[in-house]
């Protein structure tokens, strides 16, 4: 596997809610510099809704020797909205590898079909997910026109951002959107592994490989409790309310080594089914604190490497510590080729 990396969340906007209250550019420079050296990533995905923030983070990921993975996330946008993004983006992006001479990726945002707007029935994300999770027949019937307009989507979005960006281009996909690849230059899939489709699995993962192009996991990951793994991306949900009012909706229990063991057993699938770059979700659950009360843990349902820690004092700044999983993606093995222009030297 060519790159080990991470997700990086500066904020994300699903239903409005934001992923990240607050944003301190200092403990973003400090954890991009954990990502790359205690770590031992080679790429970092910078994920968010806000461009101005996506940048600052890309720059100091840039700063940390690590290669960027510059992907916004629009959330809750039509589709006019969407290509503007993208667009500002595609430019952001440049300016990055052109400034610091780092190797950038752009990433046309992630599982469009869910995030954004025009694609599939519902208000907002959440409604769309919860419509994916039991399709009723008129969905099922609008596939071939979803994936249509997707793609044609896609294509645009490309052609526009390749204008002004001159490096690599792919998209975050889902298991589910059949993406027509040959517009970009990386193939690339957010795939969580949970019980649904553990038998099929490797042969998911393998697809990726089979059009000629460089094959990427752009997601991969499991939460914090016992029988997280069987539930994969959808982990998460095991957390009702709202704000303060947040609760798990039951009663769960820590294993930070059964998402260790995740991690591991996936690392080393990739390895073997030669997929090029693989990132961890996520660095942190920014949103997900953890707590002495197990029924206030948010923790569990945190997808991060580390656990946040509420600051006591209103700052910005979060406290955190590493969990198991920290270090087994610190400690894997991988047959990293990269070696950046920076510390090559300009030739």
């Amino acid at each position: 596997m060519r790159r080990k990396g991470i997700t990086y969340d500066t904020g994300t906007f699903p239903g409005g809610r934001n992923s990240r209250p607050g944003f301190d550019s200092g403990q973003v420079r400090h954890e991009m510099a954990v990502i790359a050296t205690d770590l031992r990533c080679d790429a970092v995905r910078v994920t968010g809704g806000d461009l101005g923030r996506l940048s600052v983070a890309a720059r100091h990921a840039a700063d940390a020797g690590l290669e960027v993975w510059f992907s916004p996330q629009p959330c809750e946008l039509g589709i006019a909205d969407m290509q503007l993004q993208f667009e500002d983006a595609s430019r952001r992006a440049q300016d990055l590898h052109d400034s610091s001479d780092a190797e950038v990726v752009l990433v046309l945002g992630c599982e469009l079909s869910v995030f954004g707007e025009g694609f599939l029935p519902g208000a907002d994300s959440y409604a769309r997910m919860s419509s994916l999770a039991a399709p009723p027949p008129e969905l099922l019937a609008s596939y071939e026109a979803t994936v249509r307009r997707l793609n044609e989507f896609l294509a645009t979005a490309v052609a526009g951002a390749r204008e002004s960006f001159a490096g690599p281009v792919t998209y975050a996909a889902a298991p589910w959107e059949d993406v027509d690849w040959e517009p970009f230059d990386i193939v690339a899939m957010d795939a969580y592994r949970d019980a649904s489709n553990a038998g099929g699995y490797r042969e998911l993962v393998r697809s990726l490989t089979t059009h000629g192009k460089p094959a990427a996991v752009t997601e991969f990951g499991c939460c914090t409790f016992r029988g997280a793994a069987d539930r994969g991306g959808s982990g998460w949900t095991i957390v009702s309310g709202a704000g303060a009012q947040r609760r798990l909706n039951g009663t769960y229990v820590r294993d930070e080594h059964e998402q260790a063991r995740y991690l591991s057993e996936l690392l080393a699938l990739y390895e073997e089914e030669g997929i090029d770059a693989a990132f961890w979700f996520s660095f942190a659950s920014y949103d997900k604190p953890r707590r002495a009360d197990p029924a206030q843990d948010l923790d569990l349902a945190s997808f991060g490497v580390v656990a946040v820690l509420e600051p006591d004092d209103g700052r910005a700044i979060q406290a955190w510590v590493k969990k198991e999983a920290f270090t087994a993606l610190s400690g894997h093995p991988h047959r990293s080729e990269h070696t950046s222009r920076r510390a090559r030297g300009r030739r």
